[in-house]
């Protein structure tokens, strides 16, 4: 067994990291109107050149810029698309009496349209600080569909959903995906919380009292990132992350692969999948039995959210059991999520970071050998 010299990597990880306290207080800075933006992005740039020195040393493959420009992993993306609106967040009570601010709703108002090249300047400046591959992570197309449904896009613009809305979407995204890749970027991963919650009984309640057909909906998302697929520029690998919530050390769902399995593995074009299996959450390696040749999982087996480091011959015997649905070269091994989804970040050390990737590369080189 070798390694693998395209993405994913045998040792990969799914992107976002802790934000270094001064880039939180220049953010709060920027938000009181003491510094202005060019001023943030400079800050910016010196703790993405950190965090790609840190990949770097570490000895990952797969180099992000750590989300550092980033406050939600999907807001700050999709709001950048035309026809979407973020409403103002608020604040809301918890039942022990604390307060907590909810994450903006997105709402789709006009015809979503690509406007602007998102991502394009972020790449260059994470390309300029790596001779490794960078890497691009963006929201699942999905994200504006699941959360609000069929109330959450207009029907002014999109009287039916079918097929305007997905192709219209797919079209923004897959010019956002021509200028990364006129750029150099040949590996994007879009991160989907839906197809997670859609695995967890309480979201599937939740999803058929809005109106729509849990069991139909995966399919519908299958067709609907296929649309992506189709306009992706040769020679990029993309890939999906499914999430099952990653707020400060929190989840939001539970519930295995099943529900989704087919739909997602055997269906959806995408080159590759991120499966979170860090805990009994996620249920058994079974659903993996529908993966096609030619395709890679990526097994999310070390956990993000605490902060105490897994034993390397757990983490083999793991890989064993996945290794009996699909076969050994189709797999490889990551942290289950990002170390910080959101600006809040998990509740880890920084310094557990760097114990859990190293964890995972030297995991990966026992079990499939260094290129």
């Amino acid at each position: 067994m070798t390694a693998r010299s395209a993405p994913p990597f045998r040792a990969d990880h799914v992107g976002s990291f802790l934000r270094p306290k001064y880039l939180l207080e220049a953010r709060e800075r920027k938000a009181k109107g003491e510094i202005n933006a060019d001023e943030l992005r400079n800050v910016e740039d010196k703790a993405i050149a950190e965090i790609v020195k840190f990949q770097e040393d570490t000895g990952l493959q797969a180099i992000t810029d750590g989300e550092f420009r980033r406050t939600y992993f999907h807001i700050d993306f999709l709001e950048q698309i035309g026809g979407v609106k973020t409403d103002i967040p608020v604040m809301i009570k918890r039942p022990d009496g604390s307060e907590e601010l909810a994450p903006p709703v997105m709402r789709v108002i006009d015809k979503v349209r690509h406007t602007k090249d998102i991502q394009l300047a972020d790449f260059q400046y994470l390309m300029s600080c790596t001779k490794r591959t960078p890497k691009v992570t963006i929201p699942s197309p999905t994200m504006l569909h699941f959360r609000g449904g069929r109330a959450g896009i207009s029907k002014q613009h999109y009287p039916e959903l079918e097929p305007d809305f997905y192709e219209d979407v797919a079209k923004a995204y897959g010019d956002e995906l021509q200028s990364l890749s006129k750029a150099g970027c040949n590996y994007v991963q879009m991160d989907d919380t839906n197809l997670a919650y859609l695995c967890d009984d309480k979201m599937r309640a939740a999803a058929q009292a809005r109106g729509d057909d849990p069991d139909e909906l995966p399919h519908r998302y299958a067709k609907f990132v296929n649309r992506v697929v189709a306009k992706k520029p040769a020679g990029m690998t993309l890939a999906v992350h499914l999430c099952r919530g990653n707020f400060q050390s929190t989840w939001a769902a539970q519930g295995g692969y099943e529900p989704v399995a087919e739909a997602l593995l055997a269906e959806m074009n995408v080159d590759a999948y991120f499966l979170e299996y860090d805990d009994a959450r996620s249920g058994d390696f079974k659903p993996l039995r529908f993966l096609p040749k030619g395709k890679i999982v990526v097994l999310g087996l070390v956990t993000t959210k605490l902060g105490t480091l897994e034993n390397k011959d757990d983490i083999k015997r793991r890989i064993d059991e996945a290794a009996k649905f699909v076969p050994l070269e189709q797999l490889a091994l990551s942290p289950q999520c990002g170390f910080s989804s959101t600006v809040h970040g998990n509740n880890i050390a920084v310094e557990a970071q760097r114990a859990k990737l190293r964890l995972v590369i030297e995991t990966a080189d026992d079990v499939w050998g260094t290129a």
